[in-house]
């Protein structure tokens, strides 16, 4: 190949390997028994086991000394006694399911009613918390096609009932900042958006990033016996500035790191200064499903050793982005709150067994 035909390669086609020559450190099982607060064992997401493949998970989860996962696809009514019946009776203490409210809902009369009464229900059933999706903000609009947001004020019972209830509620608002961005030339996430259009925020019917943080914002200070897990490093990882004095600020909110190594790992530094300033609220998760024992030892690798410039994925290109990551390298005591002490206070189910 000369330099002519070098030039006309494609960037789809550009997979360079690094030639810088570092440490490696593989990592077999956590440091400390973990939680994947952030995983999809249900139908919502491909990710479900059928009951006589759990055993096969319990195995996986073994070798890796993750202890427990947390199950978001719980859904409600029959649904939900499936999940339950699946992982969380089965398996005490080895599954936390939560649910998830019909939010088809909003389209008919007297919806918040009816909102606050399914979670009633799900916590009977036993659901040991509540996911909010992303489509709230984005996509859910009430009977007359106005969006609802998450701070919509016919929304103030749902989340009171959470308080009153005591389900945590691990919520996922916006998403990466590059998605709400002008799809140009100068789009980080532009090869991520060509592949998967339906991820692209910057269209002016959705609301801008700011927006749906700032609801965000408002629903975790109005409601402060609420506690909030705040997916995917509070939903902005690129800005830890934003993400720490929001901890700061508010002592209900709490962050996963769940499918965020890619942001985390290119600014470890600011990552580690935001984990050591709050070991108790910061919490481990990977949103990878089926769950691998490969994509767990990546994280491990991540959170556990001082390697540098490695991968955050296993295809190339990588999903998120054509950048490399390094490791945080926490100390004990770090590991032991992020991989699971936290998960442990802020779920009570997790307790059992």
């Amino acid at each position: 190949m000369d330099s002519a035909d070098a030039a006309a390669i494609r960037l789809r086609d550009f997979t360079p390997r690094p030639m810088v020559r570092l440490p490696e450190h593989e990592v077999e099982k956590a440091a400390a028994p973990a939680v994947d607060v952030h995983n999809h064992l249900g139908k919502w997401h491909g990710g479900e086991w059928s009951a006589p493949e759990v055993p096969v998970l319990l195995s996986i989860m073994d070798s890796c000394n993750v202890a427990s996962i947390v199950n978001l696809d719980g859904g409600w009514a029959d649904e939900l006694e499936e999940n339950l019946d699946r992982y969380d009776r089965p398996y005490p203490g080895r599954f936390a399911t939560f649910c998830r409210l019909d939010w088809t809902l909003p389209s008919h009369s007297g919806w918040p009613e009816k909102l606050v009464a399914s979670l009633q229900d799900s916590a009977r059933r036993g659901a040991a918390g509540v996911k909010l999706w992303k489509d709230l903000g984005l996509h859910i609009r009430d009977e007359d096609g106005k969006l609802v947001m998450v701070n919509d004020e016919r929304l103030s019972d749902m989340w009171s009932a959470f308080g009153e209830l005591g389900l945590p509620v691990l919520i996922h608002t916006a998403d990466p900042a590059a998605f709400f961005e002008p799809l140009d030339g100068n789009n980080e996430r532009l090869e991520e958006l060509v592949r998967h259009p339906d991820w692209y925020f910057g269209d002016e019917k959705f609301p801008r990033m700011q927006e749906l943080l700032e609801a965000l914002e408002d629903v975790i200070a109005a409601h402060p016996d609420v506690t909030v897990i705040g997916a995917h490093v509070g939903c902005y990882a690129e800005d830890l500035g934003w993400v720490g004095r929001m901890l700061s600020t508010y002592s209900n909110f709490n962050v996963d790191i769940a499918a965020r190594v890619a942001e985390l790992g290119r600014q470890p530094r600011a990552t580690r200064a935001l984990i050591d300033a709050h070991p108790d609220r910061v919490l481990f998760g990977t949103d990878v499903f089926p769950p691998t024992a490969t994509a767990y030892r990546r994280y491990f690798r991540f959170l556990e050793t001082a390697d540098e410039y490695f991968p955050y994925s296993g295809s190339n290109p990588p999903g998120s982005g054509r950048w490399m990551i390094s490791g945080l390298d926490l100390g004990p005591e770090a590991l032991r709150q992020v991989y699971g002490d936290n998960a442990r206070r802020l779920v009570p189910a997790l307790n059992t067994g």
